[in-house]
């Protein structure tokens, strides 16, 4: 290595951070093979970049790759090659320039390969990971490229990625799947999702297509799941007043994702938590998380904040027209619980998170509920008409480019002469909550107003509020004030309470009986009756509560509601049947010879053939039922390897807690040597902690 090589090897940070300002990256043409197996990704690559002044180093970020055949402008080129990036140092010229390579990657992070069989699944998360993992790309978000991808894969996957699918091509080998972009992206926003899925397809009143995918076996949940997704899209269009930016869109759920959703551009991955069906939509739906993430779309996907300290730009945004989105489907009263109840999360951790929204360093809380409590206070300032305007204005001016907080407030002040620098100081610059002000925005709204004098007779002895609570239990109105009525019949006497409960409990709003399954904490038998009614209702939430009231306070009821139960699953991670099995190996009398096969399920919903989430509730339950399990102990130990770091944080904080028990920690350390290599190192770091 020359001098020369070493000085550009160890070239500074800072230096590296100039090249947005020298170099301007147009186009990747890139075609991609992924080996399922091997769990590697290889690929040929071409870029075309423009040189706008003298740079000494190009720099691709790329993550532990080994590179082949560099040429820049069709000629062999000498390159290096470091733990984090391919560096460039001659062969290119100022003007338009090519380079073309071959790399190869096995990524330890950001692209993610889970399940097997028919349950095998590939998919890729960028933000907060780095595409660079999987693709030699731009970690800096203001280095917006046109991405054109093309993949084979030799398993029998539908791939999806971002942009239009031009071509599909079958061999008995592969089958290779060429997408194509339209418009330049922050290259986090790059994504591949790999796996056993059929879709189906709407269209926008503007034209644009809706493609949503879904595993075969959930195609009785695609309703459910994707409800109000086409009047959610054409509902932002409107109200954004500027045109989807993308061609296409597509929303896709995958096994074990680390977040709720990810707004990569045109192709959102979520959870599988959300792939729901009509009951439990009721619970637990995709309605938020399908607005949010569309919202992104042009907040932070077509426009994209500067620097991590203008983050509430993509989160405050996209929080706030999801919300918008849901007012439109469920009317003011759904919008103001919803805005209400961010206030409170926020005003109790004002105490404690005192970093303001302008600052990288803030909170999620900050940037997502803050950002948008923000914007509310500017729109309502505003008037939504002029903040439409401003919003329109802003997405034109900035399509496609990087933005700051100041770029968006000039909108603002040309279409209005509200107090933005007042703004700014009070709501992005300071930290805490103005609780005031968001209170006042509050009252505005009736259903609030009659909450709020609900919450005030808290402290008021029933016999002066029963009336009141009784009227408002009897209404139809929005169920949180029966839930807060009934809340406070805590501790009352139970005679006293009956007459509101039996109310409560013919309402044919199902929240407001879950209310009474909340708050209900002893049953007592001359309530049976109405109580058991509960399993009835569409609620697995409900269901649950219910189920494990009745089987621990009426013993002879247990074979009733166990046999009544048997069939159900409730969520995706099993809640229903994992409660069932349970109930079922500790009731003595019941299916005393089933209780072998009982066991072997639980078990098995334990073992990495499953989702992290059925797999915690499978530990939770064995555990629960035997502290000493051995079977659960050693599959606990799997689990602290996991890509999922709340299923890896559970398992660490369940196996120090095991381990305070000799007996525990014995059994943890004999089992060492017979680990894999990677279970074996996460164990051993437990067991050696002081």
């Amino acid at each position: 290595m020359n001098f020369r090589l070493l000085f550009l090897f160890l070239l500074p940070f800072a230096a590296i951070a100039q090249q947005i300002r020298q170099v301007d990256f147009k186009t990747m043409n890139a075609t991609i093979t992924i080996d399922p197996m091997a769990e590697k990704v290889s690929g040929n690559v071409e870029y075309a970049f423009d040189v706008l002044s003298l740079a000494d180093t190009i720099r691709i970020d790329a993550m532990n790759m080994q590179f082949s055949d560099v040429r820049i402008n069709g000629k062999k080129a000498d390159f290096v090659s470091s733990a984090n990036a391919l560096k460039l140092f001659n062969g290119y010229k100022k003007g338009k320039n090519k380079v073309s390579f071959s790399y190869s990657a096995m990524p330890r992070q950001t692209m993610y390969f889970t399940g097997s069989g028919n349950n095998r699944q590939i998919w890729t998360q960028g933000q907060g990971k780095n595409t660079s993992h999987w693709l030699p790309s731009f970690d800096d978000a203001n280095e917006k490229v046109i991405f054109n991808l093309s993949f084979t894969l030799s398993e029998p996957f539908t791939v999806i990625s971002n942009g239009l699918l031009k071509s599909k091509k079958k061999s008995k080998a592969a089958t290779i799947w060429k997408y194509k972009m339209n418009y330049p992206m922050s290259s986090y926003l790059v994504m591949v999702a790999a796996g056993q899925f059929d879709h189906k397809t709407e269209k926008s009143a503007s034209g644009t297509p809706l493609e949503m995918y879904f595993r075969p076996e959930d195609q009785s949940r695609v309703a459910s799941t994707y409800r109000h997704s086409k009047e959610i899209f054409d509902f932002l269009e409107s109200e954004i007043g500027i045109k989807y930016p993308w061609q296409v869109y597509k929303q896709v759920p995958v096994r074990d994702f680390i977040y709720a959703g990810m707004e990569n551009t045109s192709a959102t991955v979520f959870a599988q938590d959300y792939v729901v069906d009509s009951i439990g939509f009721n619970d637990m739906n995709y309605i938020n998380v399908n607005a949010h993430e569309l919202a992104h779309q042009w907040f932070g996907d077509m426009v994209t904040s500067k620097s991590g300290k203008h983050h509430w730009l993509q989160e405050g945004f996209a929080t706030y027209y999801a919300l918008l989105a849901e007012r439109s489907l469920y009317g003011d009263d759904h919008f103001y619980w919803a805005m209400y109840n961010m206030a409170e999360n926020l005003q109790r951790a004002a105490a404690t998170d005192t970093i303001p929204i302008l600052n990288e360093k803030a909170s999620s809380l900050t940037f997502y509920r803050k950002g948008a409590w923000a914007l509310h206070i500017l729109r309502e300032g505003v008037g939504a008409a002029k903040f439409r305007l401003a919003i329109k204005n802003y997405l034109q001016k900035y399509g496609f480019t990087n933005v700051d907080t100041d770029d968006f407030l000039d909108e603002i002040n040309k279409v209005s002469d509200y107090d933005t620098a007042t703004f700014r100081k009070l709501w992005l610059e300071k930290g805490g909550f103005e609780v005031g002000e968001a209170l006042g925005l509050l009252k505005k709204n009736s259903f609030m107003r009659s909450y709020f004098d609900l919450v005030d007779l808290q402290e008021v002895p029933f016999a002066e509020k029963k009336e009141k609570l009784e009227q408002v239990i009897r209404s139809s109105g929005f169920y949180p004030l029966a839930e807060e009525a009934i809340s406070q019949l805590q501790n009352v006497a139970f005679e006293d309470k009956l007459p509101l409960l039996e109310k409560a409990m013919a309402s044919k709003d199902f929240k407001v009986r879950q209310a009474v399954a909340k708050t209900l904490q002893v049953v007592p038998e001359t309530f049976y009756n109405s109580y058991i009614s509960l399993l009835d209702d569409p609620s697995y939430v409900t269901r649950e509560i219910a189920l494990n009231v009745i089987w621990q306070q009426f013993p002879a009821k247990r074979i009733e509601i166990l046999e009544k139960s048997k069939d159900w699953i409730g969520f995706n991670d099993k809640n229903l049947r994992m409660q069932w099995l349970t109930m079922a190996l500790v009731t003595p009398e019941y299916q005393k010879a089933m209780k072998p096969q009982f066991y072997d399920e639980l078990l098995a919903y334990a073992s990495p053939a499953y989702e992290s989430n059925v797999r915690q509730n499978a530990l939770e339950n064995l555990l629960y039922i035997n502290p000493n399990d051995k079977n659960a102990l050693r599959l606990l130990v799997n689990p602290l390897t996991h890509f999922r770091w709340q299923f890896s944080k559970f398992a660490r904080e369940k196996i120090r807690e095991l381990i305070k028990n000799p007996a525990h920690k014995t059994y943890f350390t004999s089992l060492v040597g017979s680990l894999p290599q990677n279970e074996q190192f996460q164990l051993k770091r437990l067991l050696d902690e002081k």
